[in-house]
C-alpha cells in the first residue's frame, strides 16, 4: 500500500483518540539508546491530554531517557483478521496511536499521587477502599526492585493515529472452517 492509501486509515477525531488511549492497557515506550532503539512495554494512563507511566528509579530505561528524553509511545489494539477471497487483500482490523514528546520525571508529590491514583482506578477499579495518600506515595517502594518509584509524564508534541475498523461479516473465525 502506498503512502497516499494509508491516509484513508488516519484518525483525526481527538475524542476517539482520547477514548482509545484511556481504555488501552499496554503501550510501548520507544527510546534512543545511543544509536540503538530501545522499546519497553508499560502500563500507563492518559488523562487530560497527557500520558503518564511509572517504574523503579534507576535502571536502563531511566538512564536512556535521562540522556535523551525524546520518546515515542505507541499503543495498539488488534481486533482480528479481515478475510478476502484474494489472499493479498486479507487485512488486519486495528487501531493504533503514536504519541511523540519528551519524557519528564515528575517530582511534584501532588501530581505523582494523582497519577498513581489514576493507575489504580484504571487497573484495579474498586479494589482499594480509600484513595492513595501522599505519605504512601512518598514512602512507596517498588515490589520488584525495592527502590522508590519514579513517575514520568509525556506532554505530546505530536500524535498520529490509524485505524482499520472491524468489517462485519468479513472477520476470520476459525470455528467456521470446515473440518475434514
Amino acid at each position: 500500500m502506498d503512502k497516499v492509501s494509508y491516509k484513508v486509515r488516519e484518525v483525526l477525531d481527538k475524542n476517539k483518540i482520547d477514548a482509545f488511549l484511556q481504555q488501552a492497557r499496554i503501550g510501548h515506550l520507544g527510546m534512543v539508546d545511543g544509536h540503538l532503539p530501545y522499546v519497553v512495554p508499560l502500563n500507563f494512563v492518559w488523562t487530560n491530554g497527557v500520558l503518564y507511566f511509572h517504574g523503579a528509579t534507576g535502571g536502563r530505561r531511566n538512564q536512556v531517557m535521562e540522556e535523551n528524553p525524546e520518546v515515542c509511545f505507541t499503543v495498539c489494539d488488534e481486533y482480528g483478521t479481515i478475510t478476502n477471497p484474494v489472499p493479498a487483500k486479507t487485512d488486519t482490523a486495528y487501531m493504533s496511536v503514536m504519541v511523540f514528546g519528551k519524557a519528564q520525571p515528575i517530582f511534584d508529590l501532588d501530581e505523582a499521587t494523582h497519577m498513581l491514583q489514576e493507575m489504580i482506578n484504571k487497573y484495579v477499579p474498586g479494589y482499594y477502599n480509600r484513595p492513595l495518600s501522599q505519605q504512601h506515595v512518598d514512602k512507596y517502594r517498588s515490589a520488584v526492585f525495592g527502590g522508590p518509584v519514579q513517575v514520568y509524564r509525556i506532554d505530546p508534541q505530536h500524535i498520529t493515529a490509524k485505524e482499520n475498523p472491524i468489517a462485519l461479516g468479513e472477520m476470520f473465525n476459525i470455528e467456521k472452517i470446515p473440518h475434514t
